[in-house]
């Protein structure tokens, strides 16, 4: 029978560990917090992380943690790749952080004499098939939260909230460039997911507002307006439909810039507008507070972590109407599948959101000087 853990009990160090979760964006970065915490715990235990390649190419050149790559889209021959790089391996440690089942199959790649994963609850897709241990059950926490159970469950309950994730010469050159020292700046990353199944894509804010508080960020605060976003066709309309609104037109990089490239501007950015996606935790990894956009999802699971302050939440007004559910009565990943519940937050809202947060920061970019502190 599984063993669930309790929190804050000693374990023995391992020597080595291996993490999987394969993706996404955001949740990779909150895996990478706990990591953190791990190797300042446990400073001479080896880790080695099985993640997909998009993820790998924000965090691959962390030199401290060996990454082992999967491509997603070599399907199974991507799995027998996997098993080739680990046929000769064994881990202390196996911390299965991602409960899928293209992840439970490469966590069976993985021999470990200790294999922990999620509690039963929330071990989706069989994941408690594939593990031996379980983190304690604990009911509606904040993603990141839930993969610190991971380190409670093995006696660490002090946080390392540090990323460390380093960027080249040219990368931040290259946000230099863009972003000058002598104004604020204010990156603009309009679409969610716009990958398989998400083409009805409810977290998506319209364009005609972001173009609004764009011209409001170039009108009232003279400040650097940039749109970034992914290579997809509908991440380029969005971008274009939006420019085609603004009088002040923003520097557009929607499909023109690696994820490294865009964690560098997030840097050197005084802020971030978005909706519910991993550039906003891209954004909390470099201690940029995010002007999170919430109608359709819930904020109190899945908001940027340090920005609750900057939050527009109108994700349990959206839930009565569709629904006719509180957030107390609602499942607690409740999604909203209707385009009016990102209509409920008004332009409004995130310009007045937009002057209470720079009128708090220093003209110019904040990446450098601003404390956690300022950021919460």
């Amino acid at each position: 029978m599984p063993v669930q853990f309790r929190s804050g009990n000693p374990a023995p160090v391992p020597a080595t560990v291996c993490v999987v979760r394969l993706s996404a964006l955001g949740d990779c970065c909150h895996a990478l917090a706990v990591i953190r915490t791990l190797q300042d715990a446990w400073p001479d235990t080896r880790f080695t992380w099985i993640i997909g390649s998009t993820e790998f190419g924000l965090l691959g050149s962390i030199p401290d943690i060996e990454f082992l790559v999967i491509d997603k889209s070599q399907g199974f021959n991507g799995l027998r790749q996997l098993r080739r790089k680990l046929i000769n391996r064994r881990f202390d440690l196996s911390l299965h952080m991602h409960p899928s089942m293209r992840a439970n199959l490469a966590s069976a790649q993985v021999k470990a004499d200790r294999r922990l994963g999620f509690d039963r609850a929330r071990a989706r897709d069989l994941q408690w098939l594939f593990t031996k241990e379980r983190i304690k059950a604990r009911n509606r926490q904040h993603v990141m939260d839930s993969f610190f159970g991971f380190a409670e469950a093995l006696g660490i309950t002090e946080r390392s909230m540090r990323w460390d994730i380093p960027l080249s010469d040219e990368e931040h050159e290259y946000a230099e460039k863009l972003i000058p020292a002598d104004r604020p700046s204010v990156v603009i990353s309009p679409c969610s997911s716009m990958l398989r199944g998400r083409k009805l894509n409810h977290r998506n804010w319209l364009p005609e507002r972001y173009a609004a508080v764009a011209d409001h960020a170039a009108d009232r605060w003279q400040a650097t307006v940039i749109l970034s976003g992914g290579n997809s066709a509908a991440e380029k309309a969005m971008a274009a439909t939006i420019v085609g609104e603004c009088r002040n037109k923003p520097v557009n990089l929607v499909g023109r810039t690696t994820l490294r490239q865009l964690l560098a501007i997030l840097t050197r950015a005084s802020t971030l507008i978005c909706p519910d996606s991993g550039p906003g935790h891209m954004a909390t990894a470099v201690a940029t507070p995010v002007i999170g956009l919430f109608a359709s999802t819930n904020p109190d699971r899945a908001a940027p972590y340090f920005s609750r302050d900057w939050l527009i939440n109108e994700y349990p007004g959206a839930l009565q109407a569709e629904y006719g559910l509180s957030v107390q009565d609602a499942d607690w990943g409740k999604r909203i599948h209707s385009s009016k519940a990102m209509e409920r937050i008004q332009v409004s809202q995130v310009s007045a959101t937009l002057d209470r947060l720079l009128s708090t920061l220093k003209a110019g970019p904040t990446g450098t000087d601003m404390t956690t502190d300022q950021v919460r």
